[in-house]
């Protein structure tokens, strides 16, 4: 899938991306761009290779085989500089429940190397921005599930990155508390340009103009709007179009 506009430069960039666990394929690969201010949809079933795609792409995993770029940069050859244009929230917390959001925020920074006064303008306007002034002394453990997953957004935002992955981020939350934490990603979609990769099993988190990337064993079978892939597939819903392309690649 190309950009609207050819001349911008993408912001994540897959080119023949693979990688084995021993000698077991998880990626086969992959070739796909991720272009600026765009909310993406990553959907596949347990085993499919989403956590490999993470971990290559945070570095948590060395990539093997095929190139990564982050705003036009290598990350083999750049990971120092690269990784300043990411931010990431993991499916599971890595809040320090006994410090205040506040203190968690202020940590993360430090370790991104912002001077205190950096650090503290940072904290005020992404606090501001996701509506968690009156949170800012509150203990982490004190908050409830949702405003947890936005001191992470926030926490993730604050060396202003233009990539945010996003694992699963609204698993355990409560039906509003996913809705709220959605209309939040997307606001920062439109107004700061950002774009993001949303891995998630729950459809209903998905719009029709979003762009979906659809990954099974290892292999990336879909990458188009969600309400283009249902009219190509004529089925009523993604949910239904989902269910035919993983039928599809399991003969």
């Amino acid at each position: 899938m190309t950009s609207p506009d050819s001349s911008d430069v993408p912001v994540l960039e897959a080119h023949n991306l693979s990688f084995c666990y021993a000698s077991k394929p998880v990626l086969s690969g992959l070739d796909f761009a991720l272009w600026p201010g765009e909310f993406n949809a990553l959907l596949g079933p347990n085993g499919a290779g989403k956590s490999t795609l993470f971990g290559l792409t945070t570095r948590l995993l060395a990539l093997q085989q095929g190139t990564l770029k982050l705003n036009g940069r290598s990350l083999r050859d750049q990971p120092s500089a690269v990784m300043g244009f990411l931010g990431v929230v993991f499916q599971q917390s890595a809040l320090d429940m006994d410090l205040s959001v506040d203190q968690n925020l202020r940590y993360h920074a430090a370790l991104h190397g912002m001077s205190p006064r950096e650090a503290r303008l940072a904290c005020a306007r992404e606090l501001e921005r996701l509506q968690l002034e009156d949170c800012a002394k509150v203990a982490i453990r004190q908050l409830n599930g949702g405003h947890r997953r936005r001191v992470e957004i926030a926490r993730a935002l604050l060396h202003e990155p233009r990539f945010l992955l996003l694992d699963e981020p609204s698993v355990g939350l409560d039906v509003e508390s996913r809705r709220d934490l959605n209309r939040h990603v997307r606001s920062l979609c439109a107004e700061r340009a950002l774009t993001v990769l949303w891995a998630t099993h729950l459809i209903e988190e998905i719009h029709p103009d979003d762009r979906v990337l659809v990954l099974d064993r290892g292999h990336l079978i879909a990458d188009d709007k969600a309400d283009a892939l249902c009219q190509v597939h004529a089925q009523p819903s993604l949910a239904a179009t989902f269910d035919v392309l993983i039928k599809e690649h399991h003969p």
